[in-house]
């Protein structure tokens, strides 16, 4: 018997390589133990990549359908638009990253299939910036059968009524050894493209106000932002502390990672950054701007955070690290207590719990076809 079809939209692709697209390539490779799917960054895509019986990553160069959704000529599905190409294998369900980049794709498959379910993963950027002012945003939130946030503050940041279809998954990583041997330099390293959503600025400020001889800010990530690109190169120049690396493969930035004293993260906002993760599994403590994102997922009572911003702040606390081993010793325990969070097989038992009760339980019209006023 054929095994059912889950379509995931990335509207990142491989190449992207950030965030969303590898929770898209980690749940891809969960829900293949049981299904077929397909990576796209939209849907329909008829020249995506699928994976037929599950072994590729699926993704795919894509076009939007032209025109608007008429009367149905599809005989596979006769709720689906006139304009849908011919699609034998419509998926079973369908999994959006990103509320707003994601929403043309979700309203076409809610309206072509409005019996089957949908998931809508909810980004940093959904939550804290476009459902409180983004309408194809909100629609998004509404059309969508279940909803999942990444950690459980996230909660509160959606509208009361549609809490209770939404989960939560933490996101996981597989665990690195940490790091042995005598340290040359203390690296602290922060993870992401430069842009500004991220604030690599704050760390970039920061490096002027370490003093530790030993202290190196290292910076992976490229240039979504020429400006921030211009400036992490001035501050290169300017700043012996501070060396931008630019973007490198997904591999090589957890090695570095894992031989890192510390990972900071100055993020305005965060659905649930997954370089936390990656650093606490791999031994490492973290410096974490204080917002609702980066307190999901460290605890409220953790003891790295500072006000987002405050380079002054993070750079006190680098060298808090580097002078006093009571208190890293400390932030490092705090981590620890955390990993048992961030385990792919955690998140591969709920990802999987809620994928199955959502192809077992009848979705109603009323919720899958809801929409925005106009």
């Amino acid at each position: 018997m054929k095994r059912p079809h889950i379509w995931i939209i990335s509207p990142a692709s491989a190449k992207a390589n950030n965030g969303n697209w590898q929770s898209a390539r980690r749940w891809a490779r969960f829900l293949r133990t049981r299904y077929r799917v397909t990576i796209a960054q939209q849907w329909p895509a008829p020249d995506a990549d699928g994976d037929g019986d599950g072994d590729g990553d699926g993704d795919a160069s894509v076009r939007a359908p032209a025109g608007n959704p008429g009367t149905s000529s599809n005989p596979h599905n006769p709720h689906a638009p006139s304009d849908l190409p011919d699609l034998p294998d419509l998926p079973d369900l369908l999994i959006a990253l990103h509320a707003r980049r994601s929403a043309a794709s979700l309203d076409a498959f809610v309206q072509a299939c409005p019996q089957r379910p949908t998931i809508l993963l909810l980004t940093g950027t959904d939550l804290y910036r476009d459902i409180a002012h983004d309408a194809s945003a909100q629609t998004s939130l509404r059309q969508a059968g279940a909803l999942v946030v990444l950690q459980p503050a996230g909660l509160a940041e959606l509208p009361p009524a549609l809490r209770a279809k939404a989960s939560v998954i933490y996101q996981s990583a597989d665990t690195l050894r940490p790091a042995s041997g005598t340290r040359r330099h203390l690296d602290v390293c922060m993870v992401g493209h430069l842009r500004e959503e991220k604030d690599p600025a704050t760390f970039m400020r920061a490096a002027a106000r370490v003093h530790d001889a030993r202290v190196r800010l290292l910076h992976i990530g490229g240039a979504l932002d020429p400006a921030l690109g211009q400036l992490a190169e001035a501050t290169a120049r300017e700043q012996p502390h501070y060396r931008w690396l630019g973007a490198l493969p997904h591999a090589a930035t957890r090695q570095r990672l894992k031989r890192s004293f510390l990972m900071a993260i100055t993020s305005r906002m965060e659905g649930g950054a997954n370089v936390i993760i990656e650093a606490v599994t791999s031994g490492v403590p973290v410096l974490a701007s204080d917002i609702s994102g980066n307190r999901g997922m460290l605890g409220e009572d953790y003891a790295g955070y500072f006000p987002p911003g405050d380079d002054g702040a993070l750079a006190a606390l680098i060298e808090r690290c580097a002078a006093d081993p009571a208190f890293y010793a400390r932030l490092r325990s705090q981590c620890a207590a955390r990993a048992a969070l961030f385990t792919p097989a955690a998140e591969q038992a709920a990802l999987l719990k809620l994928v199955d009760n959502l192809l077992h339980t009848p979705v109603t019209m009323a919720a899958s076809t809801a929409a925005a006023p106009h």
